[in-house]
C-alpha cells in the first residue's frame, strides 16, 4: 500500500450522455499528500464538484483511475465504496443537509447509528465534537433555532464523527456571511493542523487563499497547480 499519497488521480475523464456527450472532466491527473490543505477552484461548470464526487467515491470516472491509499476505488463494489465513505471520508456541503426535526446532537450521531455503535458511545462522541466546534451550548437545538454558521458547524461535527482522515468541503461557506465564513474556515484549518487531509472546493479566491495549495480548473482540465 502506498502511504506517500492519499490520492493519485490518473488521466480521469467523466463523460455524461451517450448520443450527445458532455465531457465534464478531461484527463485530470494529480496527487494529494497526507495532511495537505488543497483548494480546488474554478468557475461554475469547470468540473470542480464533479472531481470531488469522483475522488470522494460518490461517482465513478468514465475513464482513468483514482487511487486512494494505492487502491483503485473505481474497481471496488458499491458496498466497498460505501464503507470507504462511512469511515475514511467526511463531507461538508454548501447546503447543510441537517434533518430539521433532529437536534444538533442527534444530527451528529446519525452516521454512527448506521455503524451500529452503542447509544452511550454515540452520545459521548457527538457531544465532544459539538464542543470542539464551539456548540456545546446548542446540543438540544434544532436547525431552525440556529444560524447558518451554527448549522454548518453541526455539519462539520457530523463529518468528523467517524474520525475520517480526509475531509471534502464543497463551497462550505457559500450560504454564509463574511464573519461566519471566516469562523468556518478557521475550524477547517485547525482540523487540517491536526493531520486531516482537507480538500475545499470553491469559486471564491478568498476561501482558496486559506489553503496551502491551489488547483485551478477550467473546462474540465487542470490549468494551474500551485503550492
Amino acid at each position: 500500500m502506498n502511504h506517500r499519497t492519499v490520492f493519485d488521480v490518473r488521466d480521469v475523464w467523466k463523460i455524461y450522455g451517450t448520443k450527445i456527450q458532455v465531457e465534464v472532466l478531461r484527463g485530470i491527473s494529480l496527487t494529494i499528500l497526507p495532511a495537505e490543505f488543497v483548494a480546488i477552484i474554478g468557475p461554475s461548470g469547470s468540473g470542480k464538484s464533479t472531481l470531488m464526487h469522483v475522488m470522494g467515491c460518490l461517482q465513478r470516472p468514465t475513464r482513468g483511475q483514482v487511487l486512494l491509499d494505492g487502491i483503485n476505488v473505481a474497481a471496488l463494489s458499491e458496498d466497498e465504496l460505501a464503507d470507504i465513505r462511512a469511515t475514511e471520508i467526511g463531507f461538508v456541503f454548501q447546503q447543510f443537509n441537517l434533518l430539521p426535526l433532529k437536534t444538533a446532537q442527534q444530527n451528529v450521531e446519525l452516521p454512527l447509528i448506521f455503524q451500529g455503535l452503542a447509544t452511550a458511545e454515540r452520545s459521548n462522541r457527538a457531544v465532544e465534537l459539538l464542543h470542539l466546534v464551539g456548540l456545546g451550548h446548542r446540543l438540544t437545538h434544532r436547525p431552525s433555532q440556529m444560524s447558518g454558521g451554527e448549522q454548518q458547524r453541526v455539519a462539520i461535527a457530523r463529518a468528523l464523527v467517524s474520525n475520517p482522515k480526509i475531509i471534502f468541503a464543497d463551497e462550505p461557506t457559500g450560504n454564509l456571511d463574511t464573519k461566519s465564513s471566516r469562523e468556518i474556515m478557521s475550524i477547517l484549518k485547525r482540523l487540517n493542523d491536526t493531520g486531516k487531509t482537507l480538500i475545499v472546493v470553491t469559486h471564491d479566491p478568498e476561501i482558496a487563499s486559506w489553503a496551502d495549495r491551489t488547483i485551478r480548473l477550467r473546462d474540465g482540465r487542470v490549468i494551474h497547480d500551485e503550492s
